[in-house]
Formats: C-alpha cells, structure tokens, sequence
C-alpha cells in the first residue's frame, strides 16, 4: 500500500496538473473576449466621436437654417413697414374706385375707376401671397389719410366728384404709390419685396397716363358745352340788336316822312333836307319846299 507521503505527493501533482490545465483553458478563452470586448478607452472614445458627429449634423442644419434665415425668409423691419404701406395704398386705389363706380357723372371716369379696381386687386393678391411667404400679416384697411380722402370725395357729386377723383385719387395718390413703388425696388433688403416692386412700378405709371387722359377729356367737354351756351346767348343778343336797328329805322323814317309833312317854308324844309340821314329824305325836303312855292 502507498505510503501517506506517496499519497501527498500525488495529490500535489494532480492539483498542479489541474491548475496548469485551468490556467491553459483561460488562456485560451479571455483573449477572444479581450478582442470582442472593446476597452473602456476604446468605448469612451467611440461615445465622443458619436457625441461629435451628432454635435456636426446639428450644427450643419442650424447652418442650413441660418443660410435660409439670410435668404429672406423673414423680412428686416424696413422691408416689413414698405409692404404694409403699399398694401394700404393698394387698398385706398380699391376701395376710392368702387366708390367712383358707384357715383361717378362720366363713363369715362366709372372706366378709369373699374380700371383701377381690377389692377390694384390683382396687385394686392400677389403681396398677400409674398407676405404670407415672410409671416407678415398686412392690413385690412387703408390708413388715416386715405379714408380721410375718401370722406371728402363721399361728399361730392356731379362733376364735381369726377374732377376730385381724378385729381386725388388718380393723380395724388398714383404718385405717392409710385415714389414708395420706386424706394422698395431700389433699397429693399428682400429680393422677392423688389421684385414685386419693380413688376407693379409699370401698371401705376400707366394708370398715370389714363388718369391725365381722363381729366383732359373731361375739360375739353366741358369747355365744349360751356362754348355752346355762350354761343347760343350771343346769338339772342346780336337778334336784339338786330331788332333794335329795325326801331331805329322807323325812327329814322318817321322823321323824315315828318320833315317833309311840314314843309311849308323854305326854311323848314330845308332844314330837314340837310340834317336827313340819307338822298330820299333830302329829296323829300326839296319836294316839301316845290310844293310850298306853287
């Protein structure tokens, strides 16, 4: 039988066998593991590229954002103000022509100002859109000054309304438009706000045009209808006159026919025959003073 030293020894060499095999299965095994598992340097590494590139991608799209920004997509307050006040003054031209649709004397003018109602629609249609594209919102109603004007010409009739529509609302208020028409399209910041601008500059100078057409036309016909009743009130007047060199005459022959009546000396007769305005009633003297003789 195995002595209990023998039996010592033996079991050491088996636990060493043992540990060299445990030792040899770890080997083995945790690099694989080592090489699956990143480090934690590797992982924090990772974590601040991630963190980076998610830093880049928002920072690109606040750029892309920015550069939208730039573009004119909101307006400055100088551009804002300009597209509000051509609003109003697109609102003022609408509202003043249906007013002179309605009491206008003159075709002519009810055409100027139908005219007016079309285009100035039209070109208010096309700011609301470029306005709502800027998130500004425009007015409803034209300003102090032009509702002013509008209560002074709601006042007049006849010929009087013509003349004063034409002369404010198609003169006046055509030149305040197209000076503001000019500043926007010259020194606003929006690409879009200039050209509008430029784009309606032309239809406000035609109306311009037919504005000054219009308001001659209406003198040239008034002027006609005045010369006509002042040639008719010289006519009546020449008639009297006429009439009243017809009583002169009477005069002039009653005069005559009386110097000769009473020609019973040479004196008298002779008299008339050289004060008588004409051959016959000196003929009517001589014969007066012939008959006196006999």
């Amino acid at each position: 039988m195995p002595t209990p030293q023998f039996r010592s020894q033996l079991a050491a060499a088996l636990l060493g066998l043992l540990g060299t095999a445990f030792l040899m299965n770890s080997l083995t095994v945790h690099p694989q593991d080592k090489d699956d598992k990143p480090s934690a340097s590797q992982s924090k590494e990772s974590s601040s590229g991630s963190s980076s590139g998610a830093t880049t991608t928002q920072s690109g799209a606040t750029g892309a954002g920015g550069t939208s920004s730039a573009s004119g997509d909101k307006l400055s307050q100088s551009d804002e103000r300009m597209l509000k006040q051509i609003a109003e003054a697109n609102l003022a031209e609408i509202s003043a022509g249906k007013m002179a649709q309605d009491k206008a004397q003159s075709d002519e003018v009810k055409s100027f100002a139908k005219k007016m109602v079309d285009d100035h629609t039209k070109a208010l249609d096309d700011l609301k859109q470029l306005a709502q594209s800027k998130g500004v919102t425009l007015p409803s109603e034209p300003d102090k000054q032009h509702m002013a004007m509008e209560k002074k010409l709601q006042a007049l009739s006849g010929e009087k309304f013509d003349k004063q529509y034409l002369q404010q609302a198609g003169d006046r208020a055509h030149k305040e438009t197209h000076r503001l028409l000019q500043r926007a399209s010259s020194r606003a910041e929006d690409s879009d706000l200039k050209n509008y601008a430029s784009k309606v500059i032309a239809t406000v100078e035609s109306h311009q045009q037919m504005a000054k057409d219009t308001s001659r036309n209406l003198k040239s016909t008034s002027e006609g209808k005045s010369g006509a009743g002042k040639t008719k009130s010289g006519k009546d007047q020449s008639s009297g006159s006429s009439s009243g060199g017809d009583t002169s005459s009477g005069a002039s022959s009653g005069g005559t026919g009386a110097g000769g009546g009473s020609s019973e000396s040479p004196s008298s007769s002779g008299t008339p025959g050289a004060s008588g305005t004409s051959g016959t009633s000196g003929t009517l003297g001589t014969s007066g003073t012939s008959g006196s003789s006999k």
